[in-house]
C-alpha cells in the first residue's frame, strides 16, 4: 500500500503543486542556456589554444 500511496501523492504534487513554466519562459530559458554554453565552450577553446601555443613554444626551446 505504501507504493500506491506514494504514486498517488507524487501525481497530486506534479499536477497541483508544481508550477510549470509557460512555453515562452521555457524558450527563453533554453536560449539563455544555449548562449551560455556557447560562451563557455569558446572560453575553454581559447584557453586550450593558448596552453597549446605555450607548450609548443616551451617544447621547441627545450629540444
Amino acid at each position: 500500500m505504501k507504493v500506491v500511496n506514494y504514486i498517488k501523492e507524487s501525481y497530486t504534487e506534479l499536477v497541483q503543486k508544481v508550477s510549470w513554466p509557460t512555453r515562452a519562459e521555457l524558450m527563453n530559458s533554453a536560449i539563455v542556456v544555449l548562449i551560455a554554453s556557447i560562451i563557455i565552450a569558446l572560453i575553454v577553446w581559447v584557453m586550450d589554444l593558448g596552453f597549446e601555443t605555450i607548450m609548443t613554444f616551451v617544447y621547441e626551446k627545450l629540444l
